[in-house]
């Protein structure tokens, strides 16, 4: 069932479209994020569904009813920001039970107990009594995030919440805040510009750019099928080729790039026309030498030269030119030679 939903929503700032015919469903109990570069129109759309912010044009509905005019309070969402915005005058457990100030506890529950099974759940219990200014960055964001979910809202609205803490304790929350919407089925709307984070944590990720939805698709779909040449430069590393169809038949989709053709799946392109097809770094595998036969099964080649490398922990990724371009691939071990010949499957590759 649709929880909320987002309908040819449009928003200009003095002329100026912060967001273009945006529509998004989402359903009960989704974790949903919106992933983009600075300036796509994420927040936008958070603050759209939060009530802070009046479409231009379009409509917001929870669960079918219109609430595009309906003020924030009458909304029956949880929000967490940012900065987390707690309260400095309040202890741990005031602020969250602030959540509470101008609504009933759940299941009649007294404001103390439902404190206290939040501050459980979020891994703060006895900490009730500290001031938020002797939490770590990643305690204040639990308290944040047990004071939004106080009220059961239908809703939980999440903008770039974890932008501010160091990459272990991110992925570490992360992973927190995904077990407890599990855990509580609550409707989450989230918001990064991490594309690990996005991948890591979502049901379904859409992809925004310029104030518009590129894609809207599980994480494995934005991952492995781009359907958009940004969502595929965005999400990950990727290379992009330019081509030419040289021959386009029932089983397969033949492109010429530079002096090489490359055997691609099959697709409605048609001899002569030019396309773009891209082929993930992992995607790559490594034939021996140009002469030798281990790599004859392999269909697309490229003898490549590696200019630099960069040693990840579990991989070494590889900067490599190749016909004019940059090539960037992945391997277990560092080449011995500075020449490497790299293959893929016809299956690895996308088209645009």
């Amino acid at each position: 069932m649709v929880d909320l939903e987002l309908d040819a929503v449009r928003k200009s700032y003095g002329g100026a479209a912060a967001l273009s015919e945006v529509s998004l469903s989402i359903r009960d109990g989704e974790f949903f994020t919106l992933v983009g570069p600075s300036g796509c129109g994420k927040t936008t759309t958070l603050r759209l569904v939060a009530g802070l912010e009046t479409p231009t044009d379009g409509v917001v509905r929870f669960g079918g009813e219109n609430v595009s005019d309906t003020p924030t309070e009458d909304r029956d969402v949880g929000l967490v920001f940012q900065n987390y915005a707690l309260f400095p005058h309040m202890n741990v457990r005031e602020n969250v039970a602030y959540g509470l100030k101008f609504r009933e506890p759940p299941a009649g529950a007294t404001v103390e107990e439902r404190v206290s099974d939040l501050l459980s759940m979020v891994d703060l219990a006895g900490m009730g009594g500290r001031d938020p200014d002797e939490l770590s960055g990643g305690q204040q964001q639990r308290v944040a995030l047990a004071r939004a979910l106080a009220p059961e809202p239908r809703v939980l609205l999440l903008d770039e919440p974890m932008s501010a803490l160091d990459a272990r304790l991110r992925e570490q929350l992360r992973r927190s805040v995904k077990e407890i919407q599990q855990t509580l089925g609550v409707t989450t709307l989230y918001v990064t510009h991490d594309q690990e984070e996005a991948l890591a944590v979502s049901d379904r990720v859409a992809v925004m750019n310029g104030g518009r939805v590129e894609q809207v698709g599980t994480p494995q779909d934005v991952y492995h099928r781009p359907e958009t040449e940004f969502v595929a430069t965005f999400v990950g590393d990727n290379n992009v080729f330019e081509g030419e169809v040289v021959a386009s038949r029932d089983e397969s989709t033949v492109v010429r790039v530079a002096d090489a053709r490359f055997e691609l799946p099959p697709s409605a392109a048609s001899t002569g026309d030019s396309v773009r097809f891209c082929v993930r770094p992992e995607q790559f595998s490594a034939v021996e030498a140009a002469s030798g036969a281990s790599g004859a099964a392999t269909p697309n080649r490229l003898t490549v030269e590696v200019e630099t490398t960069e040693f990840l922990g579990e991989a070494t990724r590889l900067y490599c030119r190749w016909a004019g371009r940059r090539v960037v691939a992945r391997r277990q071990t560092v080449p011995e030679a500075d020449r490497l010949e790299l293959g893929f499957e016809p299956a690895a590759a996308t088209l645009l």
